[in-house]
């Protein structure tokens, strides 16, 4: 393995990841803005951009972009989170000069052009609709919305229907020239590439993106508080959470360690606990979402109207639990699944170029795995115990949506974490 970072003209940054051993390379640009970038009247401009990038060029038409692509038998996709758009591509390493200069193109000369974008925004609107039908989607953007009310991290990626049909030619043209510019942007790249050549590639395509960068967030201020939602379902859809750490953080790690050793697999404390010995749900488990400047640690439990009672008490219970009994053994097993995880996550190229990318973006320089594995290791079991100590501080976040009646209310909640 060998990674090389080079920072270009105004900024652009292009890091590879040579692997000789494979035949292929995935690449892309990652940008650093997102949802949390929108002001509200613009909320889900960074999705429909993803869309629209695919939509046609001044050189290639939308099926041009496909048919070039699938003709050497590569894969063109890109998504958008809270605080990055990616746009990627996977080929076969000689085909490497063609997929970047696709990549540069739709993210430099895209047309924008009215009746792809009217056909792009019903597209859209059905995937939000279709998300909108979809409750453990649904759940999710409430319980982010009610966490960081009022502001631009708790809006949903897709927008709602309102802002997505308000959105023209012109203010997408803006908003790109305005946030993906050299400063914001790192072109990566993992698999059988060389480094040089893939710089001299990329400066040559990427050579009229603007060089300021207005891409400003607002700082995310937790909130906390309650949502809820009667809908005649078969289960019911919670979401509990807390305030927890950006991954900038030293806690970060910590927090990854304590959210696999209470939800992060069959082992651990909430699926034995909750599914194996008392049958209360088909599926829970604990997440860490992590931004720049904050976080969430959640848990998901989707369970019957009946069940949903001795639910909630149960899981406030483990979590209490993590601030006074933490055994070595399950901190262990913890930190080989976290571990596994990583090394495992090196076989794939398309994983390796994103997590290149995306650790430069958000701690400027590439992560070797031994300081990633080190961190991981000193994880104890008194910083999990200090940890959720710090979790339980905080203000919990609640959501709630199907057949609600039993779910007891943020202030009874909040009484078993206190």
């Amino acid at each position: 393995m060998s990674v090389e970072v080079s920072t270009l003209r105004g900024g652009l940054t292009v890091a590879t990841d040579r692997v000789e051993t494979v035949a292929t390379v995935s690449l892309g640009a990652w940008v650093g803005v997102g949802t949390r970038h929108e002001p509200a009247p613009v909320n889900g401009i960074a999705h429909m951009l993803e869309h629209m990038a695919f939509k046609g060029t001044e050189r290639r038409s939308a099926y041009d972009i496909a048919r070039e692509i699938e003709a050497v038998g590569g894969h063109l996709n890109a998504y958008t989170s809270r605080e990055t758009t990616a746009y990627y591509a996977r080929v076969l390493s000689e085909d490497v000069p063609l997929a970047v200069d696709i990549v540069a193109d739709i993210l430099q000369y895209s047309t924008f052009d009215e009746e792809e974008l009217e056909r792009e925004r019903a597209v859209i609107l059905q995937e939000i609709g279709q998300a909108n039908d979809t409750p453990d989607d649904v759940i999710f953007d409430r319980f982010q919305e009610t966490a960081y009310p009022g502001q631009a991290l708790g809006r949903p990626v897709l927008g709602t229907a309102e802002t997505v049909s308000g959105l023209d030619r012109a203010t997408l043209r803006t908003y790109m020239r305005d946030h993906y510019t050299r400063t914001a942007m790192v072109v990566a790249a993992a698999g059988d590439i060389e480094h040089a050549r893939f710089v001299d590639l990329v400066a040559a395509a990427f050579d009229s993106l603007p060089d300021s960068n207005s891409a400003a967030a607002e700082p995310a201020r937790y909130g906390g508080g309650e949502f809820r939602e009667a809908r005649e379902l078969e289960q019911v859809h919670l979401v509990l959470g807390l305030e927890a750490v950006g991954y900038l953080d030293p806690d970060y790690y910590v927090a990854s360690l304590t959210s696999t050793l209470l939800g992060g697999g069959m082992s651990s404390r909430l699926f034995q606990e909750v599914r194996e010995k008392r049958g209360l749900v088909y599926s829970i488990y604990s997440f860490v979402s992590a931004y720049r400047d904050g976080g969430l640690f959640g848990i998901y439990a989707g369970t019957g109207e009946r069940e949903v009672t001795e639910l909630i008490p149960v899981v406030c219970a483990e979590l209490s639990r993590l601030t006074r009994d933490v055994d070595d053994e399950e901190v262990a097993r913890a930190r080989a699944q976290l571990k596994a995880s990583i090394l495992m996550s090196l076989e794939s190229m398309s994983s390796r170029c994103e997590q290149l990318a995306q650790q430069i973006l958000g701690f400027g320089r590439p992560l070797p795995v031994p300081e990633i594995v080190a961190r991981i290791e000193a994880v104890d079991g008194a910083a999990v115990r200090r940890f959720a100590a710090r979790l339980l501080a905080s203000r919990p976040t609640l959501a709630s949506l199907g057949p609600i009646a039993r779910v007891e209310s943020l202030d009874q909640v909040a009484a078993r974490l206190g």
